[in-house]
């Protein structure tokens, strides 16, 4: 079964999000998120030639960042395009077992996935190359003191959804 790629931008309370997915051909709605970015966002996807707007195909996303921005949803329940390397993908899986409201620190992360040490750095640069913000949460990720450090999409929105959760930072 072929797959298309597909688009939608879809307002939001941190600016316009740009959601890419797949969807088999015929579908109706997205088999896999491939990214999710926000305006001004280092690294965010660009709409690509060949690829097909089409914002009914991300209706179910679209819910869920709805209820998760008014309060009602701390966990999403959507399909991820696998993406990135071996390395990446246990960081990113790392991101998506810190709970709703926490934090955890780079170093935390770098442990849990066994890259302590210099790899605190490793993680730092894959936590930066993580496609989908704000579904996979690597807003949650601070330094060892605490403090807001590193968001591709900035520290204020950062903030603002680290706020939205009501963790303390």
């Amino acid at each position: 079964m072929t797959q298309q790629t597909v688009y939608a931008h879809v307002d939001g309370p941190l600016g316009e999000m740009l959601l890419v997915g797949r969807v088999a051909e015929g579908g109706a709605g997205v088999t896999e998120l491939a990214s999710l970015s926000l305006p001004g966002q280092k690294g965010a996807a660009t709409v690509q030639d060949g690829w097909r707007r089409a914002p009914e195909a991300f209706e179910e996303i679209t819910a869920q960042l709805a209820e998760y921005f008014a309060g009602r949803r701390d966990r999403f329940d959507i399909s991820y395009a696998a993406g990135g390397t071996d390395f990446q993908r246990r960081v990113w899986r790392a991101l998506e077992d810190i709970p709703y409201g926490s934090t955890v620190s780079y170093g935390d992360i770098a442990r849990r996935v066994g890259s302590s040490g210099a790899g605190v750095r490793a993680v730092g640069t894959a936590i930066g190359r993580n496609p989908l913000l704000v579904v996979r949460p690597c807003h949650r990720v601070v330094g060892a003191d605490g403090s807001l450090r590193g968001y591709a999409a900035g520290l204020e929105r950062k903030e603002r959804l680290l706020g939205l959760e009501g963790a303390h930072v």
